[in-house]
Formats: structure tokens, C-alpha cells, sequence
């Protein structure tokens, strides 16, 4: 069996209950699974495979689906797990690395495997087959896949649509920047264009192209699916990755990995909406700076809360037209909810996501012995 010890690091009122470390040489696994809280109920969180995880990005991860969970109103509690691996691996050797992983977790049953970067549906089916438990899981196999559908996309464009009156901007004719042109990224796009929106910067690891005009997402997309850079077209101005931060647009979206907005490019950005489509993508003090000058940015476990709305449907039996419709709701309450507590003094968007959703933790951790 795999070595599996237990972390400790210091905790507030609402968790983490438990940290695990997990190495088994014999697959090379190495991994971490954070369980923040489960007082709503079993954890829903995704794994995600890169790297250069770590430990607190974990940790971090983990506390953000709590509140996530808590502010959709879903009964789940938060859970986060990263393997060290590259994601990018032979299709055989990352099954076996996932296997391992899952067969390393069968004894967290509180805690419920999702997608996250660097995972998917058939990663998913294989952690199934070996423990029983997994959302997001390819529509064979009764689910309702997040990725396919652009769940997590789908709640971006709600929230921005209540939103942007806020902002000050029209979704019609809004310029739009994507930074992590992804699973996430591109439904985010496909939605907003779909609402009179152009996508007119995208970036990935490899460079950020610019198109003033907008560009053609299915041209796009389909270099995208054949490996292609987000640059590979013809008729853009290729930069480099961090450039996607200055991009001349109403709506940015960082849809990419942690911490890509902090106080030394924050000042750089120079767009009037923010929404963060990856968990924990601006640094705090960051977001304070951009919330003094003005620009409006939604917190993610409010904007990118569609993913795991679709899971927790998916958990309980519902459909994908089911799942659509609950987005929806959920993500434009909470984005109205979270405008009119700053409108009434909350200091700042994510403080008032903050407080809305720890208080519907507490109230669930206090029906509990």
C-alpha cells in the first residue's frame, strides 16, 4: 500500500479537518489532498495535475471550493488534491498515475474527485473504476462531462451579464481578454461572443495574440484541438504570455493557474470587469488595488462556481439541461447578492463573497455535535 501521512498546519474555525500526503515510489506517485470542510456535506473538489503544485496551493484550493460550495448553496464541503506529474505524459502512464492515485484515496470517503487543470472526463472514469466515487465523468458513464458542456464558462458569462451594467459596460460589443485559453477559457469566450461579446486577446504558456478586431473561435478552436498555439493563426500581434495582462479590453478573464494578478502588474491591467474563471488568480492585496481604482472584478468561488454546480447535479442523478439551469440561477444570486452588499459598505467584492459564504458554512457546522 501506499505511504500515506498526515500534514499539520494551523487552522481557523472552519478548517482544513485534514491534510494527507501521498507517495508510492512503485507508480511514482507523489500527491497531496486537502478536506477543508465538510459540515454541508462530502467534499467536492478537482485533482489537478501539474509540476509545480504544492502543498499550499493545496491547502488554498481546498479552502476556496468551501466557499464555493457554501455560496452556491450546494451540500458539499471543499477538497482540493494536486499530483506532481506533467499532464502533458504518455496516455498509458497517466492512467496508471491516476489509478495509483485513486486506489492511494479510497479511504477518504469524504472526499469526492472532480476535474481540474491538467485532468478530464476519462481521468475521472478511470478514478471511478477504481473506487466508486467521481464527478465529471464522460456522458457513457451517466455524466454530465464539465469540460464538454463549458459548465465552468457558462457561469462566467452569467455573472458577467449581471455584472457589466455595474462595470458601466454593454456585454454587446464588449472586448474581451482571456488569459489560459483552456477548458475554461474558451466556453467562457464561445458564451460571451454568443451574447455580442469579442474575444480580442487570448494567451496561453506559449505567447498572447492580439486581435483588435476579434477573432474567429471556431478557427481557433480547432488549432487549439490540434496542439497549436493560441498565436499559430495569421492576422494577430504576437507577444509574450505576460502580455495578455495590458490587453485594451472592457472584460478580462484570467482562466489559468494561481497568483497571475499581483502589485507588480496589477496596474497594468487595464480592463473594467474582471472574471476569474481560475481559483485564487489575484493576490489579495491586488484585488484591493484594483478595487480602488475602480475596476470591478468578481471573486472566483462566485463566478467559477458553474463547474462544480454541474458536478454536484451530476452526483445526485440530474440532467445536463438540469445542471444548465441551476448555473444559472445560483451564479446570477450570488453575483447580484455579492453587487448589493458592496452597494450597502461590504469593503470590497470578495469580502462580501467572503461573508456570505462563511456564514452559510457556520450555519451548516452548527447543526453539527
Amino acid at each position: 500500500m501506499p505511504e500515506a501521512t498526515a500534514s499539520f498546519i494551523e487552522a481557523d474555525a472552519l478548517g482544513p479537518e485534514k491534510v494527507v500526503e501521498l507517495h508510492d515510489p512503485r507508480h511514482g506517485l507523489r500527491a497531496i489532498v486537502a478536506i477543508d470542510n465538510t459540515a454541508a456535506g462530502p467534499a467536492i473538489g478537482g485533482c489537478r495535475m501539474a509540476p509545480n503544485v504544492s502543498r499550499d496551493e493545496c491547502i488554498r484550493l481546498a479552502r476556496a471550493m468551501t466557499l464555493k460550495n457554501a455560496a452556491a448553496g450546494l451540500p458539499h464541503g471543499g477538497g482540493k488534491s494536486v499530483i506532481f506529474g506533467n499532464s502533458a505524459m504518455p496516455l498509458g502512464d497517466k492512467e496508471r498515475l491516476l489509478r495509483a492515485f485513486a486506489r492511494a484515496i479510497r479511504h477518504l470517503r469524504d472526499y469526492i474527485v472532480g476535474p481540474d487543470m491538467g485532468t478530464d472526463e476519462e481521468a475521472m472514469a478511470w478514478i471511478r473504476d477504481e473506487i466508486g466515487r467521481a464527478v465529471g465523468l464522460p456522458r457513457v458513464l451517466g455524466g454530465i462531462p464539465l469540460d464538454e458542456i463549458g459548465a465552468t464558462g457558462y457561469g462566467l458569462a452569467i455573472a458577467a451579464e449581471v455584472a457589466a451594467p455595474k462595470a458601466g459596460i454593454a456585454l454587446k460589443g464588449a472586448r474581451v481578454a482571456v488569459q489560459g485559453y483552456g477548458a475554461v477559457g474558451r466556453h467562457a469566450a464561445r458564451f460571451l461572443v454568443e451574447r455580442g461579446a469579442r474575444l480580442v486577446a487570448a494567451s496561453d504558456s506559449r505567447g498572447t495574440a492580439l486581435a483588435p478586431g476579434g477573432r474567429d473561435l471556431t478557427a481557433l478552436d480547432a488549432a487549439k484541438a490540434k496542439g497549436e498555439a493560441v498565436t499559430a493563426l495569421p492576422g494577430v500581434e504576437r507577444l509574450g504570455p505576460e502580455a495578455i495582462v495590458g490587453a485594451d479590453c472592457e472584460i478580462w478573464i484570467p482562466a489559468a493557474r494561481p497568483d497571475v494578478i499581483d502589485l507588480r502588474n496589477e496596474g497594468g491591467l487595464r480592463a473594467r470587469l474582471v472574471l476569474q474563471g481560475a481559483n485564487i488568480p489575484i493576490a489579495h492585496d491586488a484585488e484591493l488595488a484594483l478595487h480602488r481604482r475602480g475596476v470591478l472584478s468578481i471573486p472566483d468561488f462566485i463566478a467559477n462556481a458553474g463547474g462544480v454546480i454541474a458536478a454536484a447535479v451530476e452526483y445526485r442523478g440530474g440532467t445536463e439541461a438540469q445542471a444548465l439551469a441551476v448555473i444559472a440561477e445560483k451564479v446570477a444570486h450570488n453575483t447580484a447578492a455579492v453587487l448589493a452588499a458592496v452597494d450597502a459598505g461590504a469593503a470590497s467584492p470578495r469580502a462580501a463573497a467572503q461573508a456570505l459564504a462563511r456564514t452559510r458554512v457556520e450555519r451548516a457546522m452548527g447543526y453539527r455535535r
